[in-house]
């Protein structure tokens, strides 16, 4: 839907279906090795006067999950709030709904991953039963519910795990004021998704 790389979507987009097909369709350009945007800078000076993002992606801390570059967007497309296990605190609540609220993001995406080290570090916590002391401890506790839903002792508890810990944290989206009224007038969708580190593939979760 583009025509210059650099110049992002012709048509701004302002609604839940449009962005989800946005990210869908970059995902596929970035898997089959056929990307419309490489960061220019060029691209960049032009997105710098004002911005009109069409999502706020939430996702992990993992250096090998790019968020702009998986779903192959542009300078001023999409917001990015990462964090590790894609956990949430009050920073991440407020820098979601400020997304939704003052830059009219129609949709938010939970963006979890294959082989996340936050959640397989939670499960081997729990197998323990030594939850690490500080800030990596509030890591843990923050996932520990999913993996507790799944079956710590599952075999396939982190992949598991990593599929409700998504889920979770769509519900939790819906604690943030803004983002609760606006799904409600069907202004904002908010969806969860997977990304498979060895394909590239984002596959949406129902």
């Amino acid at each position: 839907m583009t025509t210059d790389p650099s110049a992002g979507p012709a048509v701004p987009i302002t609604n839940a279906a449009e962005a989800l097909a946005e990210l869908v369709a970059g995902n596929k350009r970035f898997v089959s090795a056929r990307p419309e945007h490489g960061h220019r800078v060029s691209a960049a000076a032009a997105s710098s006067g004002r911005q009109q993002p069409h999502a706020v992606v939430l996702g992990c801390i993992d250096s090998r999950v790019p968020l702009e570059a998986i779903f192959d967007q542009t300078f001023g497309s999409i917001c990015v709030v990462r964090s590790g296990g894609h956990v949430v605190d009050r920073a991440v609540l407020g820098s979601v709904g400020f997304a939704v609220a003052e830059l009219g993001v129609p949709l938010i995406m939970v963006l979890g991953h294959k082989r996340c080290g936050a959640v397989m570090a939670s499960v081997a916590a729990l197998r323990a039963g030594e939850i690490p002391a500080g800030e990596i401890g509030y890591l843990v506790d923050e996932i520990a519910p999913a993996v507790r839903a799944v079956g710590v002792d599952d075999p396939d508890a982190a992949e598991k795990a990593m599929r409700a810990h998504v889920g979770r944290t769509v519900r939790r989206m819906g604690t943030v004021d803004v983002v609760a009224d606006a799904v409600a007038s069907g202004r904002v969708d908010v969806v969860g998704a997977v990304y498979d580190l060895d394909t590239g593939v984002v596959e949406l979760l129902p």
